[in-house]
């Protein structure tokens, strides 16, 4: 079993199984509240799933594409709760996520996956599918494109607000199962620098 975080967009937590499927999940589109609702979201879906943190074995993280500051909060919250619990972390693309449960719910042929990247700026990735290992097939993305220039997409254009953690974690579960780990690398999607940088340290005189 897993935990899986995704702060990309909304906030969203979720336990899954391979065989279960997912167990619990809970979350919001709040864009602007991540680091308030993560630990509660943590607590809830372990407590709805009735899985104490010692039976999961590992923890799965969505890393974008998404804005710096609220992206950071679930990839860090992940990473310190899979150190604390002795498991592995597990990097996933969250837009592969929203395709994998777009797939799910009945969408077949080209998918255009778009989220918020503030900014007046959209990131996007095109899909066509899922594999023979049930994995969605990324043709292109995730980047980003000015608001107004959204290509045209090879098929069903989605915007997304809630990235869900059950297809992050469905999707290491499966990967895993493959053995075509590691998904993503270990670093996140901001696709774009923060807006605020460390200034050159200045040096002391004495």
């Amino acid at each position: 079993m897993l935990l899986a975080i995704d702060t990309s967009t909304g906030t969203s937590v979720a336990v899954v199984d391979r065989d279960g499927g997912i167990l619990a999940e809970v979350g919001t589109d709040d864009s602007m509240r991540h680091a308030e609702v993560v630990g509660g979201f943590i607590r809830d879906a372990l407590a709805e799933a009735g899985v104490p943190p010692g039976r999961l074995s590992g923890v799965a993280a969505g890393m974008g594409p998404g804005p710096f500051t609220g992206l950071r909060v679930g990839i860090a919250a992940a990473h310190a709760f899979a150190l604390g619990i002795g498991r592995p972390f597990i990097p996933v693309v969250s837009h592969d996520a929203v395709a994998w449960s777009w797939y799910h719910a009945g969408g077949t042929g080209g998918l255009q996956v778009v989220t918020d990247a503030r900014r007046r700026e959209f990131a996007v990735s095109e899909y066509d599918g899922l594999d023979a290992d049930d994995l969605p097939v990324r043709l292109t993305g995730p980047e980003l494109v000015p608001r107004d220039a959204v290509p045209a997409a090879r098929g069903i254009r989605f915007d997304a607000h809630l990235v869900p953690a059950g297809a992050i974690g469905m999707l290491a579960e499966l990967a895993f199962a493959a053995g075509r780990l590691p998904l993503a690398a270990d670093a996140p999607l901001y696709l774009r620098a923060p807006d605020v940088t460390p200034s050159a340290r200045k040096r002391v005189l004495r």
